[in-house]
């Protein structure tokens, strides 16, 4: 398994995804919620009984997320999809009563602030070799250069093969930002599922083993030149919240292909 610390050195919302529809690719919608702290049970209920009445099936499926650390530590991310970009024009909203409750049972009690992105899964460059429930996450935000992303996509081919050979059996998946922003640094996601904390202690000693399939001293020379196309990085732990999702978290492999 990668260790956090190889996992920062290569790269990295809420997060899943299944295959494309119509030539449409998928998008996930990643929303940060920040409760008043004075608040969180009303918040809570409202969420989860908000995601059971509209984000239960289909393309508006939500999960919920707790974050664990970082700057957004104690917040919670609220993921919908996976869907094409031609969905939400079909979203629920007014007519429904989507929003009304939204407001009134959710909105009502976050804080000022937050952010919301949508990340595009992908599945080329992803690994899902079995079905599996989520439980923990680890992701890897990077920063990636202007006019640099196309480079940070073709480095991340020899890190998905090396993962295929030397840890068949992990999960992860590779996203980028739809519409990143210099100011916020979060252009790329790598996402890694695990069961386990124990999982964060293990040392794979990665540098070895993709040396073992690329060759001698390639590990350093992919460091030189992952650090050419990036600023910098961050990394989050989340958990996954079944109780406050619409739908369950298991995640079969066949739709990640």
């Amino acid at each position: 398994m990668m260790k956090p610390t190889i996992i920062l050195l290569l790269l990295c919302l809420p997060l899943l995804t299944a295959a494309q529809t119509d030539g449409e690719y998928l998008v996930f919608e990643n929303v940060q919620l920040t409760p008043d702290p004075a608040h969180i049970t009303e918040f809570e209920t409202g969420l989860a009984a908000h995601n059971k009445k509209y984000h239960g099936e289909g393309a508006y499926a939500a999960r919920t997320y707790l974050i664990a650390n970082g700057p957004r530590s104690a917040s919670y991310l609220w993921v919908m999809g996976p869907f094409p970009w031609s969905s939400l024009d079909d979203r629920p909203a007014q007519p429904e009563g989507h929003d009304a409750d939204w407001n009134e049972n959710v909105h009502a009690y976050l804080m000022d602030g937050g952010e919301a992105s949508y990340l595009k899964f992908n599945a080329d460059l992803s690994h899902f070799p079995k079905d599996f429930t989520l439980n923990k996450l680890l992701v890897d935000f990077y920063d990636i250069k202007r006019f640099k992303s196309r480079d940070a996509l073709e480095l991340i081919k020899p890190i998905q093969q090396v993962m295929k050979e030397k840890f068949p059996d992990d999960a992860y998946g590779i996203y980028t930002n739809e519409f990143p922003s210099t100011k916020e640094g979060l252009d790329l996601a790598y996402i890694s599922f695990f069961e386990k904390s124990a999982w964060l202690g293990e040392d794979p000693d990665f540098a070895a083993k993709y040396d073992e399939v690329h060759g001698e001293g390639s590990f350093e020379q992919f460091l030189t030149d992952w650090e050419a196309v990036t600023v910098g990085g961050q990394t989050e732990l989340w958990t996954f919240l079944p109780e406050l999702s619409g739908v369950s978290g298991e995640v079969p492999a066949a739709e990640r292909q």
